[in-house]
């Protein structure tokens, strides 16, 4: 593609990595028209988008000698460096002038690597971090934060509007990861909170139900929690966002911190908790630490 030169619907499209957001995200880009050619290393996730009409790649490499755009949503940053650095092979692989959107929480350091990797040999290359779980993600209603060139970061809005209600310009490489890592640290210390208020009004015996249901319309929820706290009402545990990403992302996040010299204590409490769930084994939503808390209440004082 030419530098300036704006994607549209008939820009041929690579997306590399099914899983819960990037499967539904390549279903929502087929759906706007986007010709698109798939891979996943778990060659089952990718029979239903074939059956919409994506193309199946056999390997990184292959995919990224026949598209326009790759994108990508990986489970972390080796996984991303594996992908386009390592064995993936996709930057060696690209056509010069072909961009790269790569939309997983890594450590803004990762983006950057891959943005100068790319650079040097004509390759465009955006950290687009997602915000959203898998509903959000189906309905195209995602948040997006966008690092690295601002002419490349519009030139892609049609691809966002496909998949995002938002989309936000952060800056330079590697801000657009920054910015999920500031959103996340929120998420996490808020449904560690929002898990100790269930559990305090559980032991103040309010009934489930009530205290589940008032919450949930009160102002100190965000938007972001009241639908876990509806899930957890029903103790529905189903992985829209997985636990095991989140203590991913908290490791992100608190390694930023030592970096910096910042304390963060509230975060470092509820990074534990989360760890010890992640820990308990099974795909659950992050929001089991609500369950956990109150498993935990300690029988009243004699």
């Amino acid at each position: 593609m030419l530098p300036n030169e704006k994607i549209t619907v008939r820009t041929r499209l690579g997306f590399i990595g099914l899983g819960y957001l990037g499967s539904r995200i390549a279903r929502r880009l087929i759906a706007a028209g986007f010709p698109l050619v798939v891979y996943n290393r778990d060659r089952a996730k990718t029979v239903h988008l074939a059956d919409l009409g994506a193309e199946v790649a056999e390997n990184p490499a292959e995919l990224a000698r026949e598209v326009e755009v790759v994108l990508s949503c990986l489970a972390d940053g080796p996984a991303v460096e594996a992908i386009y650095l390592g064995r993936g092979n996709v930057v060696r692989s690209a056509r010069p002038g072909t961009r790269i959107i790569e939309l997983s929480t890594v450590a803004p350091a990762t983006s950057r690597q891959l943005y100068q990797a790319a650079r040097q040999l004509d390759i465009a290359a955006l950290d687009v971090a997602v915000s959203g779980s898998t509903p959000s993600a189906e309905a195209g209603a995602l948040t997006l934060f966008g690092g690295g060139e601002r002419q490349v970061f519009r030139s892609a809005e049609p691809v966002f509007a496909a998949i995002a209600k938002q989309w936000f310009y952060m800056g330079t490489s590697g801000s657009g990861v920054a910015m999920k890592l500031v959103v996340n640290a929120l998420l996490g210390v808020g449904m560690q909170a929002l898990a100790e208020a269930v559990a305090l009004g559980s032991r103040l015996d309010l009934p489930p139900d009530l205290l589940f249901d008032t919450l949930a319309k009160t102002a100190v929820v965000a938007p972001a929690h009241a639908g876990k706290l509806r899930n957890a009402k029903k103790h529905d545990y189903d992985p829209q966002f997985p636990i095991r990403l989140m203590r991913k992302d908290f490791g992100l996040v608190l390694s930023a911190a030592e970096q910096l010299g910042l304390s963060m204590p509230a975060t470092e409490a509820a990074a534990a908790i989360n760890a010890e769930e992640a820990a308990a084994g099974g795909e659950e939503d992050f929001s089991a630490v609500i369950r956990r808390m109150n498993e935990n209440i300690l029988p009243p004082a004699a």
